[in-house]
């Protein structure tokens, strides 16, 4: 699957995702996204219940602590067989290489294809100003994100988790394989919710992001599956 659409599940436990799923076709290729709060909640065995129906998925724990303790983690992340999962750019190279060894480590251990690792540059909920101020970051926000995508590539990363807004610019610090997976993405007649640097799916096709991440407007729409297909629609509708 190639440029997928991906449904980030962010649901409280297994029941709720279960019952949102139950709307799709039992044949819909799905790629999900499991984050914090439903995987703290369901663990391991979330990841071999979507694998057994087929989905493909993308695992975002954003880890971010010393390198160590990374690499340990990313080893146990390795041996699950998921497809993307995430790491803070900014815990610096040290810590982003021992996650891609982890990784690696892991998958050998199973013997299963390596995930794609992405580095997060700066979340879709922040702002320049907030950058500024709160991080004392000093450039400008596209320059931070262009510095954290040089970064992860550097420390063998496959990709980044970015706003499509910031897309070109990655391109022209990056390799062409380079991954560019965006979130924030909102329907034009969508509320951007806490997402400051949304984007609607057709102006990140356009923008060439590598997969989009959509949550609320398809989790939260009174028909998931037609949002989901008008959404898929509209981001295939570039290519």
């Amino acid at each position: 699957m190639t440029n997928p659409l991906i449904i980030a599940l962010d649901f409280p436990n297994w029941e709720t995702t279960d019952r949102f799923l139950a709307q799709f076709p039992t044949d819909e290729p799905l790629f999900v996204k499991i984050g914090m709060e439903l995987f703290y909640q369901e663990g391991p065995q979330l990841i071999k219940t979507l694998k057994a129906r087929g989905y493909r998925i993308f695992l975002d724990l954003k880890l971010y602590d010393i390198p160590n303790t990374v690499q340990s983690a990313m080893t146990v992340i390795g041996q699950l067989g998921v497809d993307y999962t995430t790491i803070h750019a900014a815990g610096g190279q040290g810590m982003l290489k021992a996650g891609t060894a982890g990784l690696k480590k892991g998958a050998a251990l199973a013997n299963v294809a390596p995930a794609k690792l992405l580095a997060i540059t700066q979340l879709t909920s922040t702002s320049e100003a907030q950058m500024q101020a709160e991080q004392l970051v000093n450039v400008s926000l596209p320059e931070s994100v262009a510095h954290y995508a040089q970064l992860a590539q550097a420390s063998d990363c496959d990709g980044v988790i970015c706003s499509a807004q910031e897309i070109t610019t990655i391109r022209e610090h990056t390799n062409a394989d380079f991954l560019c997976v965006t979130p924030g993405i909102r329907p034009a007649t969508s509320q951007t919710n806490d997402q400051k640097r949304a984007v609607t799916p057709l102006e990140a096709a356009q923008a060439k992001s590598s997969a989009i991440v959509v949550g609320r407007p398809i989790t939260q729409a009174t028909n998931p599956y037609q949002a989901y297909q008008a959404i898929k629609s509209e981001w295939e509708s570039f290519k």
